[in-house]
């Protein structure tokens, strides 16, 4: 069975809080209650609207088929990226719609809480159709046929969170945050419109994300060679 690892990288819809509606900054006003400190006031925090689905949109999505064992294993890396989100997402719907589900599964690190209802919950605001590997909306949480690095290190424990970095780290991997981290790519993309920067952080989150499963799963991680990347888009 192969499997698909995916991460996503995510914006807010506007570069600031004044860009929004009037509707729209009272939608914000009130959901940035659950993010702000000491009263912060809703358009300090607007940068971090991003991380919901309502209020965010989709510019990177790295996809990373990692099929075989050993030393025949290979990782064929392909990475979407576009501020258009709308053609983002028609992109990736068209490749998922040719992966076999009776023989490949969807990989991530926090993939069930974040990046699958993410990508889900902006496919229908964008008008367009799930794809079956995606459509799992009458299933329960534990039914859904996904892989998640973080579930695997939780071992049942359902407060446990580790970020990818803490885990790459004391599994001696090498971070994916070398050059930038999440918390940079709001900046990166609104004022240094540099969509190729965050596509490349994306694509070493999802080979750390690959070599992490292989990790914890006694597995020997991959070489550089393994690794084959097929476009940065």
């Amino acid at each position: 069975m192969a499997i698909l690892f995916i991460d996503i990288e995510t914006v807010p819809q506007q570069p600031n809080f004044q860009s929004l509606t009037d509707k729209e900054k009272e939608f914000w006003s009130y959901k940035s209650r659950y993010i702000s400190s000491d009263e912060e006031p809703p358009e300090d925090v607007y940068h971090r609207a991003g991380i919901y689905a309502e209020f965010g949109k989709v510019i990177v999505i790295s996809l990373g088929w990692l099929a075989g064992e050993g030393d025949s294993a290979r990782l064929r890396i392909k990475t979407l990226a576009n501020d258009n989100e709308k053609e983002l997402l028609q992109e990736l719907i068209a490749i998922l719609v040719k992966v076999d589900n009776s023989s490949t599964v969807l990989c991530g690190h926090n993939i069930k809480e974040f990046d699958v209802p993410y990508i889900c919950r902006r496919i229908l605001i964008n008008g367009l159709k799930l794809p079956d590997m995606l459509d799992v909306s009458s299933k329960k949480p534990w039914q859904t046929p996904y892989l998640d690095t973080l579930e695997m290190w939780k071992f049942g424990d359902r407060k446990h969170y580790a970020k990818l970095d803490l885990l790459a780290h004391i599994f001696g991997l090498p971070t994916s945050k070398d050059d930038i981290d999440g918390s940079m790519v709001y900046k990166i993309f609104y004022e240094d419109n540099d969509l190729v920067r965050i596509a490349e952080y994306c694509e070493k989150d999802v080979i750390l994300t690959c070599q992490l499963y292989l990790k914890m799963n006694t597995q020997p991680i991959l070489e550089n060679e393994q690794i084959i990347r097929v476009s940065v888009e």
